[in-house]
């Protein structure tokens, strides 16, 4: 029994740079907010002294707020790459559908073939050269 690897496409090889660019950009929107908010939140806090609850409830807002968004577009994200995987299993299954279907036709061919070589033979056999 042989197996074989899968063949990368250019789709799979492009799906993959997809989502490592989407996963590099979502951590660099998290980086960049917490640098943002939490730098506001500490001249905040320098300017007055001391960390309000007003200036922490703010902060958490906005935190919870961009999360909020952000957990949204990964999960549209991750629904778009699911869907897109789905796909690609039932074209992989029809192909593999295909294959066994042509294949299958092949083998049967191949005996008629086979068949009809030892017919022939037998029946050249049977009928006596003539020589001259």
């Amino acid at each position: 029994m042989t197996v074989t690897k899968p063949e990368r496409t250019a789709e799979t090889d492009q799906a993959a740079a997809a989502a490592t660019a989407a996963v590099e950009q979502v951590e660099g929107e998290i980086r960049a907010f917490v640098r943002r908010d939490v730098s506001a939140f500490r001249r905040a806090r320098q300017e007055n002294g001391e960390a309000t609850p007003e200036g922490i409830s703010s902060l958490i807002e906005r935190a919870s707020g961009s999360s909020v968004a952000e957990i949204e577009r990964v999960i549209a994200e991750l629904v778009s790459v699911r869907d897109m995987l789905r796909n690609e299993g039932e074209r992989v299954q029809r192909e593999i559908a295909g294959y066994a279907t042509l294949s299958q036709a092949a083998m049967t061919s191949m005996k008629i073939i086979a068949d009809s070589l030892v017919h022939w033979k037998s029946q050249s056999a049977q009928v006596p050269h003539v020589r001259e």
